[in-house]
């Protein structure tokens, strides 16, 4: 597809291919201790159109560098559809193409990979570029840019700290920054957020429950329709499908915790929800990618007694009707503190992760502030015109 400095790119055509486009990641970061590495089938089936849903509203380009016979880097290139057709001015919109999936051995390489996914992408008749998102805005967001001392949380990002230089060099800008919050739990909340929940409390208006697995479709059906509601004017937004709610449901439900999801009822109408999930990536981290020959057992019971010493808040939403008021406020701070009651004794967690969160979503950070977390990881998504 294109060559730069004797290093050579080109598109995942076959089986052998995408084993050295999965492969690579591993090589690259073996040596970087706050790597987590993911399981290898799990990441087969991302790239498997006929399981990973995503590939039902999007066209995707896989490649891999080469470099004197040798697999170098790999690179995304894809057009979300759905992604297409929202508002310009939410940072998608039309002529908006991505890449993702970014590894590279070296900035010859780096430069060699995303001119080939920018070639790809003109000649998708886009015209300009965001990412990496890989592959998706719901998956795993942006480049890490700060936090490289500690390992990432479930369903996060981590990445080499040179990468930043390369993409810049490249003539990319940042778009947004997306950043986590770190949280102790263990001690508790400032004063003004317990007389905040024990105030909901007693509002007999507000009902609190967890999910019941038993009724998962139901619950997941509800949690999607606050979701593209609340995040429906947020930057970078794009509407989840049926079916992805279903993939993701099949794939998260072994990590499902029901004390762990809460539904706010407010006049017995769902109005808001909290998502958060054990640590997965502790027990990911010593397998290596395999579950043979003894990776399944250990898994296996880490998902059984799921001890997890970080929890993490991949999403939460309330309704657009009752956004920007105490209520909304109040509904989240209830919802947290109901979580953090019931996982420190029962799982034994003593920290929490918020995020990824916009940096001006106020609201989001507003509550960051008022349980005292602090911010512990930024991500940066780039643009380019093309």
């Amino acid at each position: 597809m294109s060559t730069t400095n004797q290093v050579s790119v080109r598109p995942v055509n076959n089986k052998a291919d995408l084993a050295a486009f999965i492969d690579v990641a591993y090589r690259l970061n073996r040596a970087d201790p706050c790597w987590v590495p993911p399981l290898r089938s799990e990441m087969r089936e991302m790239f498997n159109p006929a399981k990973n849903p995503f590939y039902q509203h999007a066209t995707v380009q896989l490649m891999i560098a080469e470099q004197h016979g040798k697999v170098v880097g790999r690179i995304s290139a894809h057009l979300d559809h759905l992604a297409l057709a929202q508002p310009p001015e939410q940072g998608m919109g039309p002529g908006t193409g991505n890449w993702g999936m970014f590894e590279a051995a070296d900035a010859a390489v780096a430069a060699a990979l995303i001119d080939a996914a920018e070639s790809w992408l003109r000649a998708q008749n886009m015209t300009r570029v965001l990412g990496p998102l890989s592959l998706s805005v719901w998956d795993e967001p942006g480049l890490l840019v700060s936090g490289f001392d500690t390992p990432p949380t479930v369903m996060m990002g981590h990445n080499s700290p040179h990468y930043r230089g390369w993409i810049e060099h490249a003539g990319y800008t940042p778009a947004k920054r997306l950043v986590t919050y770190d949280l102790d739990i263990a001690g508790g909340f400032p004063p003004l957020v317990e007389r905040i929940v024990q105030s909901g409390e007693r509002n007999k208006r507000i009902n609190l429950r967890r999910v019941d697995k038993s009724r998962f479709d139901d619950e997941a059906a509800i949690i999607l329709a606050i979701l593209n509601d609340a995040w429906s004017q947020n930057w970078g937004f794009v509407p989840i499908t049926d079916a992805e709610v279903a993939y993701i449901g099949k794939k998260l439900r072994p990590l499902v915790r029901e004390e762990m999801i809460m539904i706010a009822e407010y006049d017995d109408k769902p109005v808001a929800f909290l998502m958060s999930l054990p640590n997965l990536n502790e027990a990911l981290a010593p397998l290596g990618g395999r579950l043979l020959p003894f990776g399944w057992a250990k898994l296996l019971w880490w998902l059984r007694t799921c001890r997890s010493h970080t929890v993490r808040v991949p999403l939460m939403g309330v309704l657009k009707s009752i956004q920007n008021t105490r209520l909304a406020g109040q509904l989240t701070l209830m919802m947290v503190e109901t979580v953090r009651r019931t996982i420190i004794p029962k799982y034994g967690t003593v920290r929490g992760e918020l995020g990824w969160v916009l940096e001006d979503n106020q609201g989001m950070i507003a509550i960051a502030d008022a349980i005292d977390s602090k911010i512990n990881r930024e991500y940066l998504i780039y643009e380019k015109a093309l």
